[in-house]
């Protein structure tokens, strides 16, 4: 049986994850990362029916996840915007969510990734994390042999690559990819396919900044606090009206608070990456690309900016394509031919990382599982 595959990307907002590949296809499908613990499973308890949800248990409790995971919440909301995320009990969850809808039993490489800030201090224990036996509920488990964790943006640059066609070109140019998320707004340059370290970051500037920032001031509109956060992201996604005290409200008065939060973020970026004439390919990426696509547009200039297609899918889909690559070099039986995306700690150091994207010089690609 050929090894099977498979990457998830686990954002603040949302959870992405690969369901299966095919000839010149990779399917994907996701779930906001939101995790409701309880003492015994509750997804059953729904009037009407099951909920489309998995309760997943760690250390005595169930934590909830899945697609209508919006079924099972009550008045609070768990938040886990922060740094310690990668290590919380809701973000194993999510994962073993995610592994349960992949349906599989065995996984030979899972793929995930990390933002830029917290890469280098999370990759190995995120690695470690992912790695070995994971119970999904109800008897059931899923092994995963080995695990790969990756930078987010990092993903995109395949889907890129892969995409264009152009990935022997892309090893002589220098490339900017810039992952618009829940929290955080990351860009990463590379040097071919090596990450120039010193400029790759991130800054705490995502739709989640937006969204709230919108309800602050809706707030002072209606003159009571309104915190329906879920109700602002689709209203702005979906370009529609917002209904609060069963009236409309027209989100786009509000524009000015989103250019704001999204020059704040742009603005870090370009301090940080120096010259962009040096730039072959700026590509953008992430879900939360469209509100900052404006902003990114005027300070750009004459440049052009890549928007990868799908975007939400963009990191796990190049996620796919890299873990499918090293699976390959492997069974040539040419391990180490391409090193591992991530280093260790003192790879900081270095202007550009000695680093390439696992496999990617491998051929010919294949996709079948």
């Amino acid at each position: 049986m050929p090894p099977i595959v498979r990457a998830v990307d686990i954002g603040f907002g949302n959870t992405k994850f690969v369901t299966g590949v095919g000839e010149g296809r990779i399917d994907c499908d996701h779930f906001a990362s939101v995790a409701y613990p309880s003492l015994r499973d509750s997804s059953a308890d729904a009037i009407g029916g099951r909920r489309r949800t998995v309760s997943i248990p760690i250390e005595g409790l169930f934590y909830e996840v899945g697609p209508e995971v919006h079924l099972a919440a009550d008045a609070f909301r768990p938040s886990h915007l922060n740094d310690q995320f990668a290590a919380s009990n809701a973000y194993l969850a999510l994962l073993r969510g995610a592994l349960h809808y992949m349906r599989v039993d065995h996984i030979d490489l899972l793929v995930v990734g990390l933002p830029v800030a917290t890469f280098l201090a999370r990759k190995t224990a995120l690695e470690r994390l992912a790695t070995g036996e994971h119970e999904l509920g109800k008897g059931r488990k899923i092994v995963v042999s080995k695990a790969l964790a990756v930078a987010q943006p990092q993903g995109a640059l395949v889907h890129f690559a892969e995409s264009m066609g152009r990935l022997r070109e892309l090893h002589d140019e220098q490339s900017m990819v810039i992952d618009v998320g829940a929290r955080t707004f990351d860009w990463l340059v590379t040097r071919g396919l090596r990450l120039v370290s010193k400029k790759c970051h991130s800054v705490n500037r995502g739709v989640y900044d937006i969204v709230q920032a919108l309800a602050q001031q809706i707030s002072v509109d209606i003159g009571t606090e309104y915190r329906d956060l879920d109700a602002i992201d689709a209203a702005i996604r979906k370009r529609k009206l917002l209904t609060i005290c069963q009236r409309p409200y027209p989100l786009d008065k509000l524009e000015r608070i989103t250019m704001s939060i999204a020059e704040q973020a742009v603005s870090s970026m370009l301090q940080s990456v120096g010259e962009l004439p040096s730039f072959h390919n700026i590509v953008l990426a992430g879900g939360g690309a469209f509100l900052f696509k404006k902003v990114l547009r005027k300070a750009l200039g004459q440049y052009r900016i890549h928007e990868l297609s799908d975007p939400m899918y963009a990191n796990v889909r190049g996620f796919q394509l890299a873990g499918q690559d090293q699976m390959a070099a492997m069974e040539g039986g040419k391990p180490g031919e391409t090193a591992p995306i991530a280093g260790n700690a003192k790879d900081a150091e270095t202007t550009v990382e000695d680093r390439v994207v696992p496999g990617i010089e491998a051929s010919p690609r294949r996709t079948r599982d």
